[in-house]
């Protein structure tokens, strides 16, 4: 905490005036990050990785819960493992970083640092993999991995990222397209019910899937300034990477055959998509579900007899209920307000003198400031009823910022025009060629974000050429 007397939070970018500069004050003056010697790295401070160790601890438990188990690789992968696929490894070459040295020893092959783990999963697969007794195997690694990205913003791109990688392997092309699709689930599912955030659930086209994929799902948020962030993916691979690894299994007819493998995952873009989605110009608002402290207790006239005391009655009261903290510095009140506010913490508790003498205390929601004068004995269902409350408001707010900022378009110059002086998602048929996908990109400055599962008939004719189309697809710039 700051001592007391210093300002006591530094004023924010408004969002409003510099969305980019506003979402830097907050991970910097929140307390999530701080900038390394490392261009490109970030430091994760304790209040960023607690966010993302309750990420983690509920997504883990997800994945349990659909049979996956944890394992872990390498952090290296030689050259010629990561050469075995052709569109996997072109698609990774700009952003590998390569490991060339051994102490003063050039090594006899170059070890890429992992930008994704396929490879080594494969070369694993191909040793324990025998009959289909042995499958499905369905893993999940946590981890780090490296792409040396030129352009970097804390959380949202970084050249060393956290993240969760699931690679499995299945009898069955069904099995494998079942998995894919129920993965793609549980992340919209974690997203709109813990974080949350409202999710379009569809498809990404062959332009924009993953380097090796036969096909990529995806879910796409929209920010409070309108762009898109991607914020997780499901991928089929088919049996191009078996092929290419030489896994393979007896059958049922004994007979040998390829397996059919998917891989999905998530990073620590979450933190960034919470701060976008929820923030504000006084700091984080963090989702009741996710946020590392739900309660913040605030004693007020500290000094004044049994107020601390009573203030840690009600901790010991709550503690196993909530995740709860007690505020005694000798910082004032108002700052203790303000930080409570900056670090997005979802309700304050304030307990003095007076409150005590009425057997009350006072709880104030952050996103809309509301106080609730509440009795000591009913005080554990009206913090339950007003998280719960909040939880759901957040996610009909950012639902009503997506449904404003959604549009319409049938041809080409409106959809250029709707691009350059609005924010926000276009929904424009499509012929399906890549060639007016790039030419929306050039002229409107839009990528394709999916083919939403839900398909609307907005026309007949592609938004671009004019020629037939029967794909509706969700444009938009991203980040």
């Amino acid at each position: 905490m700051m001592a007391a007397g210093k300002k006591m939070v530094e004023e924010i970018t408004a969002r409003s005036d510099d969305f980019a500069k506003w979402y830097t004050d907050i991970v910097k003056k929140a307390d999530l990050i701080d900038y390394s010697s490392v261009k490109g790295s970030m430091i994760i401070r304790p209040y960023g990785y607690a966010i993302w160790e309750n990420i983690q601890s509920t997504l883990d438990k997800m994945f349990k819960d659909t049979g996956h188990e944890n394992i872990y690789m390498p952090l290296f992968i030689p050259e010629s493992l990561l050469n075995k696929e052709k569109d996997h490894v072109e698609g990774f070459a700009p952003e590998v970083a390569w490991v060339t040295h051994g102490g003063s020893e050039k090594l006899n092959e170059r070890l890429c640092v992992r930008p994704t783990s396929e490879t080594l999963f494969c070369e694993h697969y191909a040793r324990i993999i025998e009959s289909y007794r042995d499958l499905p195997k369905l893993y999940n690694q946590w981890c780090n991995v490296v792409r040396w990205e030129k352009e970097t913003r804390p959380f949202l791109r970084s050249r060393e990222f956290l993240w969760q990688e699931g690679h499995t392997v299945h009898e069955t092309e069904e099995e494998a397209w079942q998995e894919t699709e129920r993965m793609l689930d549980v992340y919209a599912d974690f997203c709109q019910d813990v974080l949350a955030m409202p999710v379009i659930k569809g498809r990404k086209t062959e332009k924009e899937k993953f380097a090796g994929a036969v096909a990529t799902y995806t879910i796409e948020a929209m920010m409070h300034d309108g762009k898109a962030l991607q914020s997780a993916t499901s991928h089929y691979f088919g049996d191009d990477f078996a092929k290419a690894f030489d896994i393979t299994y007896t059958g049922r007819d004994n007979k040998l055959y390829h397996p059919f493998q998917t891989s999905w995952g998530c990073t620590t873009r979450l933190i960034g998509a919470i701060i976008m989605t929820h923030g504000d110009d006084n700091g984080l608002m963090l989702p009741p579900k996710i946020a590392p402290t739900q309660l913040m207790i605030i004693p007020i006239a500290a000094h004044k007899e049994g107020v601390i005391d009573k203030a840690n009655e009600i901790f010991d009261g709550l503690k196993d209920k909530f995740r709860v903290k007690i505020d005694t510095t000798d910082n004032s009140p108002g700052w203790k307000f303000a930080e409570c506010e900056m670090k997005g913490i979802p309700l304050r508790l304030e307990i003095g003198p007076k409150d005590i003498e009425k057997n009350q205390c006072v709880l104030v929601r952050r996103d809309t400031r509301e106080k609730f004068f509440v009795n000591m004995g009913e005080l554990e269902e009206n913090i339950k009823k007003i998280l719960d409350e909040m939880q759901s408001d957040l996610f009909n707010r950012a639902l009503e910022n997506r449904e404003e900022h959604t549009y319409t378009s049938t041809n080409l110059d409106d959809i250029i025009e709707i691009a350059q002086t609005r924010s926000g998602f276009i929904k424009a048929m499509w012929c399906g060629d890549v060639k007016c996908e790039e030419e929306l990109k050039e002229r409107a400055g839009l990528t394709s974000r999916c083919m939403p599962f839900e398909q609307e008939k907005i026309a007949d004719k592609c938004v671009c050429c004019g020629d037939n189309a029967d794909k509706m697809v969700i444009w938009g710039k991203s980040y």
